[in-house]
């Protein structure tokens, strides 16, 4: 468990905190300004013969609570990225560590989506490099993915420049936008965990 969550990371101009209650109306605004930005590559669920289950997506609360649970659990570590300036605060992505193992595996996988007007400006790499150093540093992982379409150019490269090596393709890996997707998988390793 993690006995330290909440848990901020600062780099550069970023902010990454968890998502409060406070925070819905802003978070509310950016998802519905990017919703066509966003829809590709948006995760959803398949409809499994036999089985009964809503399409539709958890409340703002909902989802909220489910982080706070898993990041107080120690198995998901999910941020707001807040980019900070002269201006003031604004809430422009969110990036999410989670299916953290612990044991012989000690590993995870890192998602993330980004404010379509601050994208290529550097500030996604910022947030995985910053996720990335928590996971190795504070919880000692030795491995971390980011299974992403190869279609995705640009998060190919927040990956790349990352450090984040390519190491195969998964086949129809994640049920994305209405269909099974193929997936091309970057890995970083932490070299201080033998």
């Amino acid at each position: 468990m993690s006995e330290n969550w909440p848990i901020h990371l600062e780099t550069g101009e970023l902010i990454l905190k968890p998502l409060r209650w406070r925070d819905r109306k802003r978070w509310l605004n950016v998802r519905n300004e990017n919703r066509d930005w966003l829809a590709e590559w948006e995760a959803t669920l398949p409809q499994v013969p036999g089985e009964t289950q809503s399409q539709e997506l958890p409340t703002f609360f909902n989802m909220v609570s489910w982080h706070r649970r898993e990041g107080r659990q120690g198995r998901s570590y999910a941020f707001a990225i807040w980019h900070v300036n002269s201006q003031g605060k604004n809430l422009i992505g969110q990036i999410t560590m989670g299916g953290v193992m612990y044991g012989a595996m000690r590993g995870a996988h890192i998602g993330y989506w980004i404010d379509r007007a601050y994208a290529n400006r550097g500030f996604t790499t910022q947030a995985v490099q910053a996720v990335s150093d928590f996971g190795f540093k504070t919880l000692k992982l030795h491995r971390i993915e980011i299974n992403i379409r190869p279609e995705n150019l640009p998060s190919i490269r927040v990956a790349e420049k990352a450090g984040f090596l390519f190491e195969g393709i998964r086949p129809r890996y994640l049920h994305i936008d209405g269909s099974w997707r193929d997936h091309v998988c970057f890995v970083k390793e932490n070299t201080q965990v033998i």
